[in-house]
């Protein structure tokens, strides 16, 4: 894709799609999924495009929330142990079209409700202990997950740790902007193992830049204070939309 209306048109939304999921200690691949979706960009295009924006903004996440104390590494490296290898191994893995985008709408339509979700009132809760080798095999998991589909993995950590009270709030952002740039930077070598830097769009550097931009912004924001209700039931919207287009077009 070259610079004309229509990436420029992207390049607004990946903006918008970093500043709202750092905020929450996410690198916003889900967002770009769906935003590049609904421009009817090539899987090919989409996964390790995903993955690129994804290390630049969960790295500036990371930094923000780490820096603010929300970070628990007791927690991070059993999740972390076995994410990266299957992170990798899912990045190897080319789905073909037909099975790529109905998987990717599913991520996206939960991702949806996992925003709206968020949109409520956080809960207050008691830090529950969790068994290293249950955190492994969660891992393991998500990581897999992670590659396949060019996601991190955050969407689906963050609301694990939460729904089962592992760690305080501010901490699961942390955790979850760790986990996600450890498993794009695996994915993504997974991908480039099996084809060239060529699949990359030319746009790509801009849209870098402003999603670092974006998410900069993003993080400053969350580290010290919670999302907007209202921004996050938008992006909802967002994800709904571009989630039911990925699952009815083949």
């Amino acid at each position: 894709m070259t610079f004309d209306t229509d990436s420029l048109i992207l390049a607004a939304l990946i903006t918008l799609a970093a500043l709202l999921y750092s905020a929450v200690g996410h690198g916003g691949a889900s967002g770009y999924l769906a935003a590049m979706s609904l421009f009817g960009l090539a899987p090919a295009i989409m996964k390790p495009t995903a993955l690129v924006l994804n290390i630049a903004v969960a790295s500036i996440a990371l930094y923000k929330f780490y820096r603010s104390g929300a970070f628990s590494w007791r927690l991070f490296w059993p999740i972390a142990l076995l994410s990266v290898p299957c992170a990798y191994l899912g990045g190897t893995i080319s789905l073909p079209g037909h099975w790529y985008k109905p998987l990717v709408g599913l991520v996206l339509l939960y991702a949806a409700g996992r925003s709206f979700y968020c949109a409520k009132k956080y809960p207050v809760y008691h830090v529950q202990t969790v068994a290293y080798p249950i955190l492994m095999l969660v891992g393991a998991a998500l990581g897999l997950l992670s590659g396949l589909t060019g996601v991190g993995g955050g969407i689906f950590l963050s609301p694990l740790l939460l729904f089962f009270r592992w760690a305080e709030i501010r901490v699961i952002s942390g955790i979850s902007a760790a986990f996600i740039l450890v498993n794009s930077i695996a994915g993504l070598l997974g991908v480039l193992s099996k084809t060239s830097l060529d699949v990359l769009p030319k746009a790509l550097p801009l849209w870098a830049l402003i999603a670092v931009l974006g998410g900069y912004i993003g993080a400053e924001y969350g580290s010290k204070r919670l999302a907007s209700p209202t921004l996050q039931k938008l992006l909802a919207l967002v994800l709904l939309i571009a989630g039911i287009k990925m699952i009815i077009t083949r």
